[in-house]
């Protein structure tokens, strides 16, 4: 029990669960929303960031309220219905097949809400206030399942509250630029596999899956940051957006790592390794990534106008390395990703059925960060496509409804996990069913 091995086993075993903290943080991120707006999701968001009429574009391109009329209200809310469902089969260290249920619809149905407040200040400029959640992403998976030392539950999320302002040079050129300040929280989980550790430094008792334990990570953060963009118009029929939102970068300090180990193990490791596998607190660096956008609208006619998106993500430079620093002795983690930087690309249009009723579609390529070599449980991302359709109602001059609904197409993607350190030898094969519903409603009121 006292030996050289085990004490190295054990070691081995610390690093490991070190680096699944790691990927967990990380990948929660990777998970970017563009639900702010009913209107826009009607339309796939073709048009985000120059279309007029709609108070959400003061988060993405903040020159465009040059284009929202007098001082108005608006609150958006969305439904996201986002399933996961894993059918594959995992092995243990020793190769035997591992115990274990598939762990049910690890997915959710989540709310995403947005509000705007828009006021003229003289002819010229303009300010806004926007609540938006940019980032989120959930999974749950049932206890006991085959990947569950893997992951368990990740839960992410990111909230901006922004204050824009905008400059008029001419009815044909705009400047804005806004500040918001970002609240992240996260928690995750994952199950550890103390049997297996502890069996393979010959510790009487002790074999795969026996002595199972858990590991749940906490912590919150506020960053600052910021996004600049124009609005430009060739004539009064056609307008170019461009935007650039900057990454965010979340300084971790009080984060909570709970460690819940197993009777049984527990007197070994005290001994073996003590002051580790103890709950303690710790800090991580975690950026949200940066994005730039081009957004055109054109009017073809008084009833129908077209419009376009591109957005680039970069999640490559955000997600180079993350370190995880503990307040215990579990030794630093540095890990690097293979997250890829992300395009995404919509077209849409809006059809003026009557003076009060407007009919939308839309469609969109969304590219996932993810790729089969690097693909986990916690976000089993896969790229998507967009079928979008919306409906704006505007029964008088001061108010406005919209709604949207979106589905999205997608491919099964493919988690082939090796085993290492960082699950303790489990490795996990198989594939994921995974399908998304979006609907929104909004609400405007100009005063």
């Amino acid at each position: 029990m006292h030996t050289a091995s085990t004490l190295a086993r054990v070691t081995a075993l610390a690093v490991g669960i070190a680096g699944v903290l790691a990927v967990g943080h990380v990948h929660a991120a990777a998970f970017q929303l563009k639900e702010n707006s009913a209107k826009g999701l009607g339309r796939a968001f073709a048009g985000s960031g120059s279309a007029a009429g709609d108070a959400s574009i003061m988060a993405v391109n903040p020159a465009g309220m040059r284009q929202l009329e007098g001082m108005q209200v608006q609150g958006d809310l969305s439904a996201i219905s986002f399933s996961a469902k894993f059918n594959g089969t995992g092995r243990k260290p020793t190769g035997q097949p591992q115990t274990g249920g598939d762990g049910g619809d690890a997915g959710m149905i989540a709310p995403v809400p947005a509000a705007y407040f828009h006021m003229p200040i003289g002819e010229k400029a303009h300010f806004g206030v926007s609540l938006t959640a940019p980032f989120g992403f959930k999974t749950d998976y049932d206890n006991g399942w085959v990947g569950r030392y893997s992951g368990m539950k990740t839960d992410m999320k990111a909230i901006d509250l922004g204050f824009a302002a905008s400059y008029d040079v001419n009815p044909y050129v705009s400047f804005g630029a806004s500040v918001f300040v970002e609240h992240l929280t996260i928690e995750l989980s994952n199950n550890i596999d103390f049997g297996t550790a502890l069996a393979q430094s010959r510790v009487p008792g002790f074999a795969p899956g026996s002595a199972d334990g858990k590991l749940t990570v906490e912590g919150d953060n506020n960053a600052v940051g910021w996004t600049v963009g124009g609005l430009f118009s060739p004539d009064e029929n056609t307008h170019i957006g461009i935007s650039y939102r900057s990454k965010v970068e979340h300084k971790i300090t009080g984060g909570d790592a709970t460690f819940d180990v197993p009777t049984n193990a527990a007197a070994v490791l005290a001994v073996a390794q003590p002051g580790r596998f103890t709950s303690t607190s710790g800090k991580a660096t975690l950026t949200l990534p940066a994005s730039a956008t081009l957004s055109v609208t054109h009017n073809v006619n008084d009833r129908w106008t077209v419009m376009g998106d591109v957005t680039r993500t970069a999640w490559s430079t955000a997600f180079d390395q993350v370190t995880i620093d503990y307040a215990s002795n579990q030794p630093d983690s540095v890990l690097e990703f293979g997250y890829r930087d992300t395009t995404f690309v919509s077209l849409g249009t809006d059809f003026k059925l009557s003076d009060t009723v407007t009919l939308r579609g839309g469609i969109a390529l969304d590219q996932t960060p993810t790729t089969n070599a690097h693909r986990d449980v916690r976000v089993p991302d896969t790229s998507r496509k967009w079928l979008s359709v919306g409906l704006g109602w505007t029964p008088s001059a001061n108010t406005e409804y919209n709604f949207g609904y979106t589905h999205l197409f997608t491919k099964d993607p493919d988690v082939n996990i090796a085993g290492t350190t960082n699950n303790q030898g489990n490795s996990l094969n198989g594939k994921y069913k995974v399908r998304g519903d979006v609907l929104a409603a909004s609400f405007n009121y100009k005063f």
